[in-house]
């Protein structure tokens, strides 16, 4: 059943509320703070989790969540200081890398690519052959704004093939309700649980399912954080690792401890939510055991992707070296039992 405009207004205006900061804990010295990629959607339930459940507590870190406005804002917020640590998405933070942000990414939460097209149900989408004639809307810039003739190569389609709009952020969902187009170009761990509080369901045709399955987002901080206090982010990392994968196993309870910070969404949204966010947690290389874990053979796609989409110059210099660091992690194995403190 539909649900009526009133309601669709009020999860806008979550959407929105969602901009505004809420801190789990923090002050001291031992404090940090986290900035996300953008505003607080069901998706961040776990880093809320984590340090509700006491697991920064352990680690001797009082841990402050805040909000984020886009990736590249985060790279920029993490590497002058404004913050300590950012989660981030993993091509514009290379991207940020080759003009020359001295920033690593150390720890990898998506080990896989949440890109994907989404639609909904009664719209005619089935497949990706459905898409030729439809209309698609996304937002002027972005990694899968930039990368979508990637994806047409991959469907054997023409640009001709399907037309595609630019909407802002704010409107591409109600657009998409209101019939305005077809289907998004979205990231389906923020855009399928929102459609299904709203009381439609959503059709989901993932980039991955193409091949295109790079690294997702992950947890960076700064160089000079990284040689001032080592020690802080390797307990961050530590605590994070857990904290993430005890959301993964307990997503009620995760999405009890994020409405408590933010609200607009009911607990099987963002139990929706974390579960669709933790099927990304394990990838295909060194990280299909070892949660967090970056390979350079994951970079080196990146790296290739990066300079064929992303505006990245050849001429960077970027090496993997440059990019990620594995040694701030002490990996949570696939199939480990995670306690809360």
């Amino acid at each position: 059943m539909r649900k009526p405009r009133r309601t669709i207004a009020a999860i806008a205006g979550a959407m929105l509320l969602a901009a505004l900061p809420a801190c789990t804990s923090g002050g001291g010295e031992n404090s940090m703070t986290l900035m996300m990629d953008v505003g607080y959607l069901p998706k961040h339930a776990p880093f809320f989790a984590a340090a509700d459940r006491g697991f920064f507590e352990a680690e001797g870190i009082d841990l402050t969540v805040m909000p984020g406005s886009g990736s590249t804002n985060t790279v920029t917020s993490v590497e002058t200081g404004k913050v300590d640590a950012g989660f981030a998405d993993f091509g514009s933070t290379v991207i940020s890398q080759g003009r020359g942000a001295a920033v690593k990414q150390v720890n990898l939460l998506q080990a896989r690519s949440a890109y994907a097209v989404v639609g909904l149900a009664d719209s005619g989408i089935k497949g990706w052959e459905d898409l030729r004639g439809k209309t698609l809307a996304t937002e002027g810039a972005g990694a899968m704004t930039a990368m979508w003739p990637y994806a047409l190569s991959k469907l054997g389609f023409t640009e001709n093939d399907v037309d595609v709009v630019h909407a802002s952020s704010g409107s591409k969902l109600p657009g998409l309700l209101a019939g305005q187009w077809d289907a998004n170009l979205a990231l389906y761990i923020s855009d399928q649980p929102t459609i299904a509080e709203l009381g439609r369901e959503a059709v989901v045709l993932k980039w991955s399912d193409l091949g295109i399955d790079l690294y997702g987002n992950g947890i960076i901080v700064s160089d000079e954080k990284l040689r001032s206090d080592p020690d802080q982010v390797r307990r961050f990392n530590r605590a994070m690792q857990k904290g993430f994968l005890w959301s993964c196993d307990h997503p009620d309870d995760a999405a009890s401890d994020f409405q408590r910070h933010v609200s607009g969404y009911t607990t099987e949204t963002i139990a929706l939510a974390i579960r669709e966010q933790c099927s990304l947690n394990w990838g295909d290389d060194e990280s299909a055991d070892q949660f967090g874990v970056m390979s350079d053979a994951g970079i080196h796609e990146m790296l290739d992707i990066s300079q064929r989409f992303l505006g990245l110059k050849a001429d960077s210099g970027l090496t993997p070296e440059d990019i990620y660091s594995n040694d701030y992690l002490t990996p949570v194995r696939r199939g480990e039992t995670v306690q809360a403190p």
